[in-house]
């Protein structure tokens, strides 16, 4: 597992379409395209991982770098199945500092593993054929005759 390193990557990676959310976080993923261009983003055809956990949603370094720390260790477990592909996990929300008074938890730590498995979870599964759209009939246009 490669890590995302340039602002250039992750710019491309959160283009890309979001598969998974969970309360707190989300999941993005942008498919490699390694042949596009002469200097590609992605040098290797391998899975890509980069974690954004902005300032505002987790203010303390300790629990920004715990939170990464649980992003790079629950996404490198052997039964994840990440596809080859870039991906971000992004924290979308912040964690209630009433329920979780330290910065860094034993607590924190364990639910942010347990939804980062969730989210992970969420994202391996395939995704659900589209729905079929019912055939509607064109409503009959309304007879408003002004004299």
């Amino acid at each position: 597992m490669q890590r995302l390193k340039t602002r250039a990557q992750f710019q491309a990676v959160l283009a890309g379409a979001t598969v998974a959310r969970t309360a707190h976080f989300a999941l993005h993923r942008c498919a490699l395209d390694l042949a596009s261009s002469a200097q590609p983003l992605f040098a290797s055809d391998d899975v890509w991982l980069g974690a954004m956990v902005p300032k505002r949603w987790a203010r303390r370094a300790v629990t920004r770098n715990a939170i990464k720390r649980q992003i790079y260790t629950v996404s490198a477990a052997p039964d994840v199945g990440l596809l080859r592909a870039a991906h971000v996990v992004r924290l979308r929300a912040g964690f209630d500092r009433k329920e979780f008074v330290s910065a860094s938890s034993d607590k924190l730590k364990a639910a942010v593993r347990a939804e980062l498995q969730q989210l992970l979870a969420r994202a391996a599964r395939p995704a659900p054929p589209p729905r079929e759209r019912s055939e509607r009939p064109p409503s009959a246009p309304s007879s408003s005759s002004s004299s």
